[in-house]
């Protein structure tokens, strides 16, 4: 038996029980490939269950505006692809009149959507037979084969495309693309594969020459940056705080924050009423206490953010201030989210 009757076999003995395999709605699968591109299941599961509840259509999604969009979103990451997810059901109402394109072609041209989702919903959605190629279509190809090309590399890109569509099974293509993606995440997983009991063991050139934990290989590109955040979490006689909007094209556009002053390193209190003085602000100031004595870091992929709150009391009522117990209604980043389930006023 050849690779792809086996992939199959096993699937259809170890799927697991998804929503989003129980139809063919386009809508549906794009909607979940998205949250679960570099999400687990489990932390996935939780978003696409909302995201259907608020918005049972394209077009409710379309409709809805940003900032719920935002909310519903916070703590995914990746929030680019939250404003892509927003502006590709606008331009599937608009353009396509609610109906997803049908083919592979059609699908890509859609903002956000890019080569394995295109095949994703082509192949699941459609029987479009296209091959898709994820994380764990890449491990186990590359194991499976002993391909030690790199998976990001130009070259590495074309090859495993080319490989997938060598070895799918073009007749039984939604079960057979579901299948290889199961497979590469519960069989042969990332870390402790299950090799000893793996229906491709006998053929698998990474076992036979012991270079499971190697493959597949990975050009490290990032340079990971180092920032310092100070925010400034104001807080006036009537318990109102002040938020502000991230504007331009970094990390976190259009969510909301506490006021923010960047440095080039960690600081302590003197150097922090230094930047205050030079604001103006501190003669607003009653009380200043640092939140936490050691930064927070926040890792995101290029960067880690080094943060400390700043927790700011003053008698002065804040203009455009923002009721506290409101606060939870505004779209923020995860950090400012934890800071927020643990602060108490």
């Amino acid at each position: 038996m050849s690779f792809a009757p086996k992939i199959l076999n096993w699937y259809h003995e170890h799927q697991r029980d998804l929503p989003w395999r129980q139809t063919r709605d386009p809508y549906r699968v794009w909607l979940s490939e998205i949250i679960l591109q570099q999400t687990r299941v489990a932390q996935g599961m939780p978003y696409y269950y909302n995201f259907v509840e608020a918005f049972p259509t394209v077009f409710d999604l379309a409709n809805a505006p940003e900032e719920q969009v935002l909310k519903l979103w916070q703590g995914l990451g990746y929030y680019s692809r939250a404003r892509n997810l927003h502006a590709t059901a606008k331009m599937v109402v608009t353009e396509f009149d609610g109906n997803f394109p049908q083919t592979y072609d059609g699908l890509k041209s859609l903002k956000g959507v890019g080569d394995y989702t295109a095949s994703a919903i082509a192949s699941f959605c459609f029987d479009v037979a296209e091959p898709v190629v994820d994380g764990n279509v890449y491990r186990v190809l590359s194991r499976y084969f002993g391909v030690d090309i790199p998976i990001n590399s130009t070259e590495g890109i074309k090859y495993f495309k080319e490989l997938a569509r060598e070895v799918m099974d073009s007749e039984n293509i939604r079960d057979y693309n579901q299948g290889i993606m199961e497979f590469g995440a519960i069989q042969c997983a990332p870390k402790k594969p299950y090799c000893l009991l793996c229906p491709l063991q006998e053929s698998c050139v990474a076992l036979k020459e012991n270079k499971v934990d190697v493959l597949p290989i990975k050009l490290n590109k990032t340079k990971v940056r180092n920032r310092y955040f100070n925010y400034l979490v104001w807080l006036d006689g009537d318990k109102n705080t002040v938020l502000e909007q991230r504007r331009g094209k970094g990390i976190w556009q259009n969510l909301y924050q506490f006021p923010l002053i960047e440095t080039d390193s960690a600081i302590g209190d003197g150097e922090f009423e230094e930047k205050m003085e030079t604001d103006h602000k501190l003669a607003k100031i009653e009380s200043l206490s640092l939140y936490n004595n050691e930064p927070i870091v926040h890792k995101l992929s290029h960067q880690h953010l080094h943060t400390q709150f700043w927790i700011l009391k003053t008698s002065h009522i804040l203009e455009e201030g923002i009721p506290w117990k409101k606060i939870d209604d505004f779209p923020v980043p995860v950090l400012i989210a934890d800071f927020i389930k643990t602060f108490k006023i």
